[in-house]
């Protein structure tokens, strides 16, 4: 097993080392051109990381992969699966819990979940042990033995095992229900309850309550794996080759009464909370055997609203809770297919593992700083770091794959990147998601986590950006080139953050309601994330990545003022952008109005060019993160930028290279233009905008020469592909620096490099 990096200079350096050695060859991520760094950070070049709760301890007997699909379930290897929704355990719909710390993330008191809240108002107790994921469960798996049948219970966190108690019902008849034993106060059809908390489990019958005479069901409980299995005898119970109905359900142990632990109005220590003035709450706080098709998408016409919101896929679950009766989540597990070892997803099947559409997938993190989630503290809003809320090393991500066979090229890319205060499936069912999935031939659309809500794409919260993209590299076949990005709000952001430190990643850009800084910017104060996050600094960098800006005139959160000195930095730079303008509504009217299409078009299907005649690039060192292996410093052919002066809060440098190599100049700059326009097709029926925009001319042929042109600002040291940008090592130099500049040649056709120093 390989142990997961925590921040750390030994974790920097093994980043660093993959960079430059260069990683296992993936066709679906940009390849390695000459001796500079991959596009991108090293972390997306990773080998994917392993984490102990999706491993099968050798000698255990457990050998088929896991699904790696929430929803899901499926035959393999002689087991039957069901794969669990992360962090979705939040229990029934009753009373919230007004000391939950969800709903004040990182301390703040306003609150403001939006596109984050859950519908179950579970809280967990404070106390050690819970990690308010407690009950969290990631997978269950049943398999026959010679003996026994045995089952396996893998928890998303699992400090303390007499803390948390799985209940399976067994069998039974549908729409006769009994009540689960030891207080769960929930109903499900069965024929027997096998209870397992601790390292004790027990077989009952569900009609009496009697136990069930014979031997006991053996437990053995993995910490380092996060897993229990439990064997039960035939003797007790034996499925022989019968199709069998299994339900279950996680919750809290009280191991002083021998009963489960059950939520009161508010928690404490050692009682969660959530449950308003209910006596007899259900016990529950996550369920089994959800499938995709059963939980809504938040995306989709009243499937979300303030009153029921569905952004952890788990309303149907709170509602069903909340009723005491859980006999909809069941699977019909056919003994006679797992004596026969028959392997089996079941694609097209409602209970089955999903292969195009609107989906959540799970991942491996490099890093991991504990177990569960820690809403009260893990708070980001910073620039100087973010370990984010989401502590484990499992990860959730919103995927949407388009309909149809996979393209011969492999499908396009979209990185959709989530708001402030939401999480990875705010867009899951909109079509915000559906549409940009649909150019061309068809582009994957993922949503990241980033950690939680509050991450602005810094750190951990930046780092999972591209780990969810190696893992979509990892499981679908891309074309590495068809990449673009977008997000709404804080995902805005991301946009521009992202694009700015890695241009060459990207073939085009779209943020809507985006600030161009971390937190609010209103000219001529400085933003209240700080200059350093400002990327208005930083537009230099996405000389050949054109954008598409979308804003509102009147948002309150988003002041049009900063977005306007954010166009006017494009305008000024000569650069590909068009920006609408909405003239009527708020932060979150484009949002509601989920109308995408004209941004779809304009991402096209472009594709991304690695080799440009001219880089420009402004390196803002305060974004790298060495640790999570998200250091930046390099863009196309030019790389190893290092600044001269790199003290302080807001440090920068930016160095421009033209290559007359190519036989070309720089394209002509169009005039500014000004129109207007109206939004339609939307829930909205029609929302006006002015426009403004700068288009690109054709570039005119020049003769090619073995030569750069070359302007540094604050850079001690630049190094060249020289093959790349189409010149060798005799190549003519024209710098003009502000200090000493050290320029390298590398990778010279013929071999050797040369450097010089100028200033």
């Amino acid at each position: 097993m390989l142990v997961p990096c925590v921040a750390s200079l030994a974790c920097a350096a093994s980043f660093a080392g993959a960079a430059s050695a260069g990683a296992a060859v993936n066709p679906s991520l940009p390849a390695k051109e000459g001796p500079g760094p991959r596009p991108g950070p090293a972390v997306l070049y990773q080998p994917l990381a392993h984490a102990p709760q999706l491993e099968n301890v050798k000698g255990s007997g457990w050998t088929a992969p896991p699904i790696l699909v929430s929803g899901a379930s499926a035959y393999r290897k002689g087991e039957f699966l069901y794969q669990g929704y992360l962090y979705d355990d939040h229990g029934a719909k009753e009373v919230p819990d007004p000391t939950n710390p969800m709903d004040s993330p990182g301390g703040d008191p306003s609150g403001g979940d939006i596109f984050s809240e859950p519908n179950g108002t579970y809280t967990y107790p404070t106390g050690a042990g819970y990690d308010e994921n407690a009950a969290n469960l990631v997978e269950l798996r049943v398999k026959p033995l010679t003996t026994a049948t045995a089952f396996r219970i893998t928890l998303n966190t699992l400090e303390n095992p007499g803390l948390v108690a799985t209940a399976i019902a067994i069998g039974g008849t549908p729409g006769v229900t009994h009540p689960f034993p030891f207080g769960a106060n929930v109903s499900a059809p069965a024929q027997y309850f096998l209870t397992v908390h601790g390292s004790t489990a027990v077989l009952t019958d569900a009609v009496t309550g009697a136990v069930v005479p014979g031997p006991e069901p053996t437990v053995d409980v993995d910490l380092a794996h996060r897993q229990i299995t439990v064997d039960v005898p035939h003797q007790d119970w034996n499925p022989g080759t019968s199709k069998v109905r299994l339900a279950a359900g996680v919750g809290l142990w009280n191991e002083a009464a021998g009963t489960y632990l059950l939520p009161g109005a508010i928690a404490s220590e050692t009682q969660p909370g959530g449950a308003g003035a209910d006596t007899t709450p259900p016990a529950f706080f996550d369920v089994a055997f959800r499938y995709n098709a059963q939980e809504p998408l938040p995306g989709t016409p009243s499937a979300t609203s303030e009153a029921n919101p569905a952004w952890w896929r788990e309303s149907a679950q709170a509602a069903a809770l909340a009723g005491g009766d859980i006999s909809s989540f069941f699977a019909e597990v056919d003994f006679a297919k797992l004596k026969a070892r028959t392997n089996d997803d079941m694609d097209g099947q409602p209970t089955g593992v999903p292969v195009s559409g609107a989906f959540d997938r799970i991942l491996a993190s490099h890093f991991t700083d504990g177990e569960g989630a820690d809403y009260a503290t893990g708070g980001c809003g910073s620039s100087s770091g973010c370990d984010g809320a989401l502590r484990g090393q499992l990860l959730p991500y919103a995927i949407y794959v388009p309909s149809g066979s996979q393209p011969a090229n492999g499908w396009g890319l979209t990185l959709l990147l989530h708001s402030l205060s939401a999480n990875y499936n705010q867009f899951e069912g909109s079509r915000n998601q559906s549409q940009f999935a649909g150019r061309g031939e068809g582009s994957i659309v993922i949503t990241p986590s980033g950690r939680g809500p509050d991450g602005w794409y810094y750190d951990r919260a930046g780092a999972d950006t591209f780990e969810v993209w190696a893992d979509a590299a990892a499981h679908y076949h891309l074309n590495p080139a068809f990449t673009d990005i977008t997000g709404y709000s804080m995902g805005g952001y991301g946009t521009y953050k992202f694009t700015s430190q890695f241009p060459d990643l990207f073939a085009r850009a779209q943020p809507t309601v985006g600030p161009p800084a971390l937190g609010v910017w209103v000219p001529p104060a400085e933003p209240t994330g700080g200059t350093q996050s400002l990327t208005q600094r930083m537009l230099g960098s996405v000389r050949n990545v054109p954008f598409l800006i979308w804003d509102e005139t009147t948002d309150e959160l988003v002041p049009i003022a900063g977005v306007l000195e954010q166009v006017a930095k494009f305008d000024s730079l000569g650069y590909r952008y068009e920006f609408d303008q909405f003239d009527a509504g708020d932060h979150l009217t484009l949002a509601i109005n989920d109308e995408y299409a004209p941004a779809a078009a304009f991402l096209g299907t472009e594709t991304v060019s690695r080799n440009p005649s001219h880089v420009t690039y402004v390196y803002n060192p305060t974004m790298d993160f060495p640790a999570d292996g998200t250091t930046a410093g390099h863009a196309y052919w030019v790389y190893g930028v290092t600044l001269r002066e790199s003290a302080g809060s807001t440090p920068l440098g930016t160095v421009d290279v033209r290559s007359q190599g190519f036989g070309q100049g720089d394209p002509t700059v169009g005039e500014t233009t000004h129109g207007a326009g109206v939004l339609t097709g939307g829930t909205i029926p029609a929302i006006p905008f002015t426009s403004q925009a700068k288009a690109w001319g054709a570039a005119p042929a020049e003769p090619a020469q073995d030569g750069l042109v070359i302007n540094a600002t604050n850079v001690s040291k630049v190094s060249v592909d020289a093959t790349r940008a189409r010149v060798d090592c005799s190549a003519t130099l024209a710098v003009t620096t502000d200090g000493p500049l050290r320029v390298t040649l590398t990778d010279c056709p013929g071999g050797g490099s040369r450097s010089h120093t100028f200033g």
